[in-house]
């Protein structure tokens, strides 16, 4: 397979199938382009008909796994139909391209990883991430609902308690946490993350191919049948970049200070004139 494709992304293989993966933005924390968002969505199929590969390790060149989307382009989308809907069918090929890869995924999450990069981060069959690492989903912060992965994934990993918590706040977790709440497989110190991971690579590259191949496709049954829930949820994400909130909320994050959302100023105004 020629994976020469996909830009900003080094790909090593082993003797013996581990296919590393590297995102390779390091200037930008890893944050995904649309030209990475769109490597998401196509690389898992690629994979999975690779012979060569038996197993997957996914992680992050320098101190981030993937600081999330481009701002640029979720400005540029901002009430652009088409754009808007090219994101949703990307957004939906990286969850189900994921899930139906049969190659085992690890990610070995090295540094931040919030917006793109926690969806895959989170969605790989193992996690394992630095102890002092720390993810998040963003979209509260960026006026928009939680939408990709969360809403189907959370969940079933760390309880529906602990998933609202962080999702309506956009609190972030540091692997400790993740890990203690369930959301990630193992936090590890923060310069074990690649060795875990590709020892954890190794033993299932060597173990029974199709037992591994058939226990990952009957797990993620519990998240396909959650489908539903997840295409709502994406749907309802992108409603949001019809919303003056999401230049709020992206001026915000950029300006590191707490967003002032047009929905809320405009509730509270219609508060007072009622009071009065």
């Amino acid at each position: 397979m020629d994976y020469s494709c996909f830009k900003d992304i080094k790909f090593e293989i082993s003797d013996d199938g581990v296919l590393l993966m590297t995102l390779n933005r390091p200037d930008k924390l890893n944050a995904a382009d649309a030209a990475m968002h769109q490597a998401f969505s196509e690389v898992w199929a690629m994979i999975d008909r690779d012979p060569a590969v038996r197993v997957v390790v996914i992680t992050g060149a320098g101190r981030a796994f993937s600081a999330g989307g481009d701002l640029d382009r979720v400005l540029h989308a901002h009430g652009n139909y088409e754009e808007i809907v090219a994101i949703i069918d990307e957004t939906r090929d990286i969850v189900y391209n994921l899930l139906r890869c049969s190659k085992p995924i690890i990610a070995a999450v090295n540094g931040v990883a919030v917006g793109a990069g926690v969806v895959v981060a989170l969605l790989s069959d193992i996690s394992i991430m630095a102890e002092n690492a720390k993810l998040g989903d963003g979209h509260i912060r960026m006026g928009v609902a939680a939408g990709d992965h969360a809403a189907m994934l959370w969940p079933l990993l760390c309880g529906m308690a602990k998933t609202k918590y962080y999702l309506m706040t956009g609190e972030m977790l540091t692997g400790r946490e993740a890990e203690r709440i369930g959301l990630i497989s193992l936090a590890v110190p923060d310069d074990q993350v690649l060795v875990k991971a590709m020892d954890v690579a190794t033993k299932l590259a060597n173990g029974p191919r199709d037992a591994v191949k058939f226990t990952k496709r009957v797990l993620n049954q519990w998240l396909l049948k959650e489908s539903a829930v997840f295409d709502h949820s994406a749907v309802l994400e992108m409603m949001g970049f019809f919303s003056d909130d999401l230049i709020a909320g992206i001026d915000g994050i950029r300006n590191k200070r707490p967003a002032k959302f047009p929905s809320n100023e405009r509730q509270q105004a219609k508060v007072t004139a009622e009071s009065k």
